[in-house]
Formats: C-alpha cells, sequence, structure tokens
C-alpha cells in the first residue's frame, strides 16, 4: 500500500448509487455477500467476497478506478490501479 493518497480519489464527483443489490447477480439469481459502488458511473455490483466478484469485473472492463462500500456501517474508498484504501 503506498502512502500517498492516490490521484484517482481526489478526481471522484459525486454518483447516484443504484438500488441496493447487485445489478449482475440479480440478472442470474445468485447471491452476494457484500456490495460496491463504482465512483464513476455509480453501478452497484458484489465485492470479492461474494462468488462472481462482479465489481472487480467492472473494473477491468470499464477502467473505473475508484469504488466505495455501499455497506451502511462502511465508509471507504478502494483505488484499484493504486491498491489503496482511503476511509472518509
Amino acid at each position: 500500500m503506498k502512502n500517498e493518497i492516490c490521484s484517482h480519489i481526489s478526481m471522484i464527483t459525486e454518483v447516484k448509487p443504484g438500488k441496493a443489490v447487485c445489478e449482475e447477480c440479480i440478472k442470474t439469481d445468485d447471491e452476494w455477500v457484500h456490495l460496491r459502488v463504482c465512483q464513476t458511473c455509480g453501478v452497484t455490483l458484489c465485492c470479492d467476497q461474494s462468488p462472481n466478484q462482479h465489481m472487480t469485473k467492472h473494473f477491468h472492463q470499464s477502467h473505473h478506478p475508484v469504488i466505495a462500500s455501499a455497506q451502511p456501517d462502511e465508509r471507504w474508498l478502494w483505488c484499484y490501479v493504486d491498491e489503496q484504501m482511503v476511509d472518509y
């Protein structure tokens, strides 16, 4: 993990998250563990502890670098590019 805050986190804008479901898991009637929100487009998808890991797949397809936890008791951002977490 790097000591500096990455430039990707400082460039995010406010997004409107989708519904509190993994939009891809719903299509295939799968389950998820936790949800993450893309801070570029606002899509809500499942985390890496979920069987399908849809948010990481979204990053690899879209190159949208920063996600936020969609869990009500968590307030953090993660940058895939810099592999850095930031509490907010």
